[in-house]
């Protein structure tokens, strides 16, 4: 079993900057991929990005690549997500998801644990 602790949403204002973190526990954190998901309110959850579990595969969302960066600290069992140049369309909650095995995937139901999420709110 792996739980997944997710801190550091809030409120900012667009152009800002946000650093999500993402705790697990269990001893197998490396050998999960790991991915980041955000649900705007009405819509439905969607994929933003991901990392493989050596961290040397990721993966973004054409929403936020060039804008976000996801790393993670295996020694630390955490997954981080940084935002820059936050919009108004980011507002949403954000989750942090593990899938067992290495490799990462987009979809939401290939992953085996989720966190409970994150606010971020972006005012224009």
């Amino acid at each position: 079993q792996v739980e997944l602790v997710e801190t550091g949403g809030g409120l900012v204002q667009a152009g800002d900057s946000l650093r999500l973190s993402c705790a697990a526990s269990g001893d197998t954190f490396s050998t999960n991929a790991m991915g980041w998901f955000r649900q705007a309110p009405g819509k439905e959850r969607e994929f933003a990005a991901a990392i493989s579990g050596s961290g040397l595969s990721t993966r973004y969302a054409d929403s936020v690549k060039g804008r976000f960066t996801i790393s993670r600290d295996n020694a630390r069992n955490t997954v981080y997500l940084q935002m820059n140049s936050l919009k108004p369309e980011d507002t949403a909650v954000y989750y942090c998801a593990a899938k067992r095995g290495g490799y990462y995937t987009i979809t939401m139901n290939t992953y085996d644990y989720w966190g409970q999420g994150t606010q971020v709110t972006v005012s224009s």
